[in-house]
């Protein structure tokens, strides 16, 4: 197994369990765990990193190494999976992530002018966090969900058949899933009913 030499720049980490004694945040004890399921298992290393990210919300250049020692694996092969894939992120992303599709199917329906709603009502450009960490905005290029153009997702919800006007209603769910500290539910928006998806009340059954 690699030992405390692995790089990325000038960030040097120690072996898995003086690096867990160092970092006791239960998010690194959570990774800890995840690791202890997949050592020495570099097969597994983009799965283990998905898991990451989950924990994280992003990849800091400290978890990459301690995953490449923990999987046995070379810093470089760590750090070009996670900037080779566009679902990893090396910087803080926001609570919820909207991803607008962009594809041709979207776009022709109008997710141009949907995209520059988020900008608008977010203050925010796409690729960028809004200042409270709430939410992050960027495009996509098909999620394969074209027979809801114009479709975005927001974390794990699907969003469909939106028009810009949807915009700030569909943020004002979100923010309120905040304050209540409600779950994510697979919803969707459709034409016959014009109502606006996000955060299921408690209670509340999915939309399908």
């Amino acid at each position: 197994m690699t030992t405390c030499g692995c790089r990325l720049g000038e960030k040097r980490v120690p072996n898995p369990e003086e690096f867990l004694r160092q970092h006791p945040d239960k998010k690194y004890q959570e990774l800890g765990r995840v690791l202890a399921r997949n050592r020495e298992k570099p097969e597994n290393l983009i799965t283990v990193l998905h898991e990451a990210q989950l924990i994280f919300g992003y990849l800091p250049s400290d978890v990459q190494i301690y995953i490449a020692d923990a999987l046995d694996v070379p810093i470089s092969e760590v750090y070009g999976v996670v900037t080779f894939y566009s679902l990893f992120t090396t910087v803080p992303r926001g609570k919820y992530t909207i991803s607008v599709c962009l594809g041709t199917a979207c776009y022709v329906k109008g997710a141009g002018d949907i995209m520059e709603a988020f900008k608008e009502n977010l203050k925010i450009d796409e690729g960028e966090t809004t200042q409270d960490g709430l939410f992050t905005l960027q495009s996509a290029r098909c999620i394969g969900a074209c027979g809801l153009a114009p479709v975005l997702t927001i974390n794990n919800d699907i969003h469909g058949q939106l028009t810009p006007d949807d915009v700030p209603k569909l943020l004002d769910r979100y923010r309120e899933a905040v304050q209540k500290d409600q779950p994510l539910s697979q919803a969707r928006i459709h034409n016959k009913d014009r109502k606006v998806g996000g955060p299921a009340e408690e209670g509340e059954k999915k939309r399908v």
